[in-house]
């Protein structure tokens, strides 16, 4: 397999380099690729370098696969390129996500969609993967009402910028902000930039994107996203409500027996997910799971991932790792 990684320089583009290593991926050859700027500039995969080019170079080494973690507007203008030239494109950005043209996976959901005309598939959002994980399976059981969704998300969703603010201000040293406030002893309530409707981008995608994933409309979702000074992972307080009732304990088997899901859950033991042990693994961790005493068939629970993994460059890999198993490329 001939891959393109689009945004290698990035933080995403690290991570997926060293998923790409760890999974062992059948890469024959890789092409790195980056904005103008950093052309040239050399970057290790599995002990050999290689030097980063930039875009219509790539296109024109014709990639079986491209991963694309280059932001939206990169995705827009070249994205096509890349699948003109044949390439199947899996794009890490918002730019494709709700285009109803474009499919948006999560290969434990919805992977059986694809097919080999898919030449552009989109990733969803981070936040969205790890929820949605958890939501499918409960779906197919108890039919879900409605989704409300409050987010406690890492600093790394918003990149290198941002990791540098929290440890400028740990040090107390002055530099460039990535946030219009401190994040250091903060929680700013606010990911991404307002829609009209005064929601941020952030919480409207939880909306959207879970909607299309789930292959419902029906399902209300509300959303509040949270921006707090952690590294490790994105963490989520989901309240579900269902048409059917649950058992509690049924619930958990169902999540214990979900592809790519770990259940974390023994007040006993004080078992329960954090982004401290999330970070750096593959899965979506749930616990506190419990029932909602103040609704009836509604379940409340704590959702974490970590986001550069499975709510980026994980489940990209793994698109991919489909498009391979399924001879779609």
């Amino acid at each position: 397999m001939k891959i393109a990684v689009v945004g290698a320089t990035g933080m995403v583009g690290e991570v997926m380099l060293k998923v790409l290593a760890e999974r062992n991926f059948p890469v024959t050859e890789l092409i790195l690729v980056a904005s103008e700027r950093s052309v040239g500039k050399e970057i290790e995969y599995k002990g050999k370098k290689y030097k980063v080019v930039g875009m219509q170079t790539a296109v024109d080494m014709k990639a079986d696969i491209a991963l694309f973690s280059a932001g939206g507007d990169t995705s827009l203008e070249w994205a096509p390129k890349f699948a003109a030239a044949g390439t199947t494109v899996i794009d890490n950005s918002s730019a494709w996500r709700m285009d109803p043209t474009k499919k948006l996976i999560v290969p434990e959901i919805n992977a059986n969609e694809l097919t080999t005309a898919d030449k552009i598939i989109a990733n969803p959002n981070c936040s969205t993967i790890q929820m949605v994980l958890v939501l499918a399976p409960l779906h197919k059981k108890y039919n879900i009402k409605r989704v409300i969704v409050s987010t406690y998300q890492s600093i790394t969703g918003t990149g290198v910028k941002a990791v540098q603010q929290l440890e400028n201000e740990y040090a107390g040293v002055q530099g460039d902000m990535a946030y219009k406030y401190p994040i250091h002893r903060n929680a700013i309530p606010q990911c991404d930039s307002f829609e009209e409707n005064g929601y941020t981008k952030e919480e409207m995608k939880l909306v959207r994107e879970t909607k299309k994933i789930l292959s419902d409309n029906s399902i209300a979702v509300t959303a509040t996203a949270v921006r707090v000074p952690i590294v490790g992972g994105h963490s989520e307080a989901v309240n579900v409500e269902f048409t059917n009732d649950f058992d509690v304990d049924e619930v958990r088997n169902i999540l214990h027996h979900t592809d790519g899901v770990v259940v974390q859950d023994n007040n006993d033991t004080y078992t329960y997910p954090m982004p401290i042990y999330a970070q750096g693994k593959d899965d979506v961790f749930v616990g506190r799971i419990r029932r909602d005493e103040s609704q009836e068939n509604t379940l409340n629970m704590w959702i974490v991932a970590d986001n550069l993994r499975k709510g980026a460059a994980t489940n990209t890999i793994q698109i991919a790792e489909y498009l391979i198993a399924a001879k779609l490329v």
